[in-house]
């Protein structure tokens, strides 16, 4: 019993840090005010921090529980875009806080050509995702 109990407390206590720590990211790089600012959509500030929120809420039920999710491909698809759609925002707000696209660019001397560069970025990550949950996620 008190082994069951450490390891309740050891998982609580990881779990907590580990959702602090993403909270801190996501407050820290500003991520839902500059999604509302860019695109325009200051009435639905509200949906966006529900929809993280319920977003992290289900993640957490189907992880706890071990549900498995017996859904077509094509619906696990929408699903696995949304995802990558939420880490790509994640890891462009932190590149843009840590101005890591311009300094590489002038770095490698391709200033001119920063809108290609960005793009080839971008679908590189699309490709590498696709290959990564058609091929090996099987």
């Amino acid at each position: 019993m008190m082994m069951q109990l450490l390891l309740a407390l050891i998982g609580l206590s990881g779990g907590v840090i580990v959702g602090g720590g993403i909270v801190a990211l996501i407050t820290v790089l500003d991520l839902i005010p500059r999604f509302v600012q860019i695109t325009k959509t200051e009435k639905y500030l509200l949906h966006y921090q529900w929809s993280v929120i319920l977003g992290v809420l289900a993640f957490m039920v189907f992880d706890f529980f071990s549900y498995p999710l017996y859904l077509p491909s094509i619906v696990l698809s929408f699903i696995g875009i949304f995802m990558g759609i939420f880490v790509g925002f994640l890891a462009a707000a932190l590149t843009e806080v840590l101005n890591v696209i311009p300094i590489l660019a002038k770095r490698i001397q391709v200033d001119e050509y920063l809108q290609a560069f960005i793009m080839a970025l971008a679908l590189g990550k699309i490709v590498g995702s696709l290959f990564h949950w058609l091929v090996f996620i099987k």
